[in-house]
């Protein structure tokens, strides 16, 4: 079983920056490298994909609304699963509940998947992220 915790989450104003922290834990796969992906869910409306990192960190993946604002990165330690965002340039549509997701070994899913929801064995409750006019 995989543990994912997020934290960062805030208020902040428009144009202003936030970053979030996720880390993924498993007993089971304690220095096996996840693939990690983060995802938002604004009231009233569906989850939608945000950013992913594989498990070497040599690809990433945005969706094309905050392409150029956000950053995703993880830990030098890639089995450390610890994946940040950094979020810049923010606008009050980004304002929604962030969620931190692992697929976890050891079955992987595609690096052309990971934009999908269903790519992701485990999920962190979320933390929110609001951003005032």
């Amino acid at each position: 079983q995989v543990q994912v915790v997020e934290s960062g989450g805030g208020l902040v104003q428009a144009g202003g920056s936030l970053r979030l922290s996720c880390a993924a834990s498993s007993r089971a796969f304690s220095r096996d490298p996840m693939n990690l992906g983060w995802f938002r869910q604004a009231l009233g409306k569906e989850r939608e994909f945000v950013a992913a990192i594989t498990k070497s960190g040599g690809i990433t993946q945005y969706a094309d609304s905050v392409k150029g604002r956000y950053t995703i990165s993880r830990d030098r330690d890639i089995a450390k699963n610890t994946v940040y965002l950094q979020m810049n340039s923010l606008k009050p549509e980004d304002t929604a509940v962030y969620f931190c997701a692992a697929d976890a070994p050891p079955i992987y899913s595609a690096t052309s998947s990971l934009y999908m929801a269903t790519s992701y064995d485990s999920w962190g409750r979320g933390t929110q992220v609001t951003v005032s006019s």
